[in-house]
């Protein structure tokens, strides 16, 4: 069948006007919406871990690229996109979206070494040591204070019952600390209490720039330290953010700020 020139035309509108309509989800108020913005959206997901691509994930999105579109054309209408207020906030997330995206791509382009992690991993063991302790405290302002709660030890007091007078959040329990590597805690206080034996108390206060603390040892065990795989991914992490930190502050140290 050979067709009219006017329905020719309408043919051919048709067949170009079909995959135009193909790229859009849908159209809110005559503006579309490009189906290329769910796949992106998808990706993001699923590259997240946080689905699967599949029919009700991209309805899921779809009906939120709607009704989206629907509150941003309303917010548009009452002229809130022109506030100060707001134009500083999308400023603000401007900077934080290109600062973020130009820091992975450094990340991508500087990784964190294997070799790295496992030196780093070594420092720490070396730093807890082989030993973890349990300790209990009292820690209060004055020598004279801490003296005297010595002195009442030694008469035969509980040091549970005197702990609820430290100044420390670890009274409500005693002033127990709970089992840690002297690494953890001020030199003066690791000290002194690694030199105790099980069940002593300090003969003197020990001064440290919280107080004076009066320590009791509970006991001592051998450090459970976890395996270099365990703690991997954390340590890359812990370097990776101390890298981007010393990126930034070279960056800062280069620029001319007045």
């Amino acid at each position: 069948m050979i067709l009219k020139p006017a329905r020719l035309l309408l043919a051919m509108i048709a067949l170009v006007a079909a995959p135009a309509f193909a790229q859009n989800i849908a159209t809110v108020n005559g503006k579309p919406i490009p189906a290329a913005k769910v796949d992106q959206l998808v990706k993001q997901v699923v590259a997240q871990g946080r689905g699967t691509d599949s029919p009700q994930l991209r309805e899921a999105i779809k009906k939120d690229l709607i009704g989206r579109e629907v509150l941003i054309q309303e917010a548009d209408k009452q002229g809130v996109g022109g506030r100060a207020d707001v134009k500083a906030a999308i400023d603000n997330a401007r900077q934080s979206i290109i600062i973020n995206a130009m820091l992975a791509d450094y990340v991508k382009k500087n990784p964190i070494k294997d070799a790295d992690i496992k030196a780093e991993y070594d420092k720490y063991k070396s730093t807890m040591g082989d030993k973890e302790y349990h300790a209990r405290h009292i820690l209060v302002g004055t020598e004279d204070e801490a003296k005297a709660i010595i002195a009442k030890l030694k008469a035969g007091s509980k040091f549970e019952e005197l702990a609820k007078q430290s100044k420390d959040g670890s009274a409500a329990n005693g002033g127990d600390l709970d089992w840690a590597s002297p690494a953890n805690y001020v030199p003066e206080f690791s000290k002194a209490m690694i030199a105790l034996q099980k069940g002593a108390i300090t003969e003197t206060p020990v001064k440290t720039q919280y107080g004076f603390h009066v320590i009791k040892l509970e006991d001592t065990r051998a450090a459970k330290i976890p395996a270099l795989d365990e703690v991997k991914q954390q340590v890359a992490e812990q370097l990776q953010q101390r890298q981007l930190a010393q990126f930034r502050e070279s960056l800062v140290k280069k620029a001319k700020v007045q």
